[in-house]
């Protein structure tokens, strides 16, 4: 069926309700001319009488009475489901997918998010961890979590944490048999802990800069890992020199658990934002979450 013979039936349906060509007429905002038009239109494709109409009452024909079960109960089946999403913007509900690595869903998603959920109980929220750069639109995610520095220019970027500081630390155990090291090249003398990232199999790759400009080093150690959280746990072992965020080590480090080497070569870089597609259509619980996670300095 045309989609014009769409609101040709809507206006049937409103007037065999109502009873009255002008109370359908002021509920669907046209003229009752306009509206006689369309139904003697939708009648003469029907080839059927619908409605029987005297100068005082409209009321349906056998034909308009069997029309009006049927199609009358779909029409109010779409109103209650309109009314349902509407009824959302004051009460936020659905999932929300968020995808991040397992720092950011540490130290920044979930302590913001921990504290505005019991709130909105309608609302649940999905995070997925990974180190992979994924592509949110494809693994059908609300939003991703990366590094300022390395979000696509395409994307909305929110920032949703503080500045951050990257620190190579190692256990005094482990520096009771090693020379601190001076500079990055000096580790590669040392042994040390790896993350293996899942893009392409490789391992990262530690940065510092001097002056403004980056320095890579590519390390090696006896061990290798995929979550940080490991790498922390072999760090405080004594297996060698760890690279992880200053705000997962320094509680180690007040407590002389753990020594920071190379400090003056980790200068502040941007830290996390929650990133998403701009031109998508988002909901209110996507909304209540954005807002949750704003950082405000």
């Amino acid at each position: 069926m045309a989609r014009e013979n769409l609101n040709d039936l809507l206006a049937f349906v409103a007037i065999a309700r109502e009873r009255s060509f002008t109370r359908a007429a002021a509920q669907l905002g046209l003229s009752q001319s306009a509206l006689s038009q369309t139904i003697r239109g939708l009648e003469a494709r029907l080839g059927l009488r619908l409605l029987t109409r005297t100068t005082r009452s409209v009321a349906p024909t056998e034909a308009g009475e069997r029309l009006m079960r049927s199609i009358g109960p779909r029409f109010a089946e779409i109103e209650a489901g309109l009314l349902a999403v509407t009824e959302l913007r004051e009460k936020p509900a659905g999932t929300v997918r968020i995808n991040a690595d397992e720092h950011a869903v540490d130290a920044v998603l979930w302590p913001a998010l921990r504290k505005v959920l019991p709130d909105y109980p309608d609302i649940r929220v999905e995070l997925v961890t990974d180190f992979g750069l994924t592509d949110i639109v494809a693994g059908r995610f609300d939003a991703g979590v990366r590094l300022g520095e390395v979000v696509a220019k395409d994307m909305v970027a929110v920032p949703i944490g503080p500045d951050m500081r990257m620190a190579a630390v190692g256990a005094p155990a482990y520096f009771a048999r090693r020379p601190l090291p001076r500079t990055p090249q000096d580790l590669t003398g040392h042994t040390c802990i790896n993350l293996r990232l899942p893009t392409h199999g490789g391992l990262y790759a530690w940065e510092f800069e001097e002056a403004g400009r980056e320095i890579r080093v590519r390390v090696e150690g006896q061990v290798v890992f995929n979550t940080v959280s490991m790498i922390l746990r072999a760090a405080l072992d004594g297996f060698g020199i760890a690279y992880l965020p200053q705000d997962q080590v320094q509680p180690y480090l007040d407590r002389g658990d753990l020594t920071w080497v190379l400090a003056d070569w980790s200068p502040p870089f941007p830290g996390y934002h929650l990133y998403y597609p701009g031109r998508r259509q988002h909901s209110p619980a996507f909304e209540v979450v954005v807002e949750a996670l704003r950082f405000r300095s």
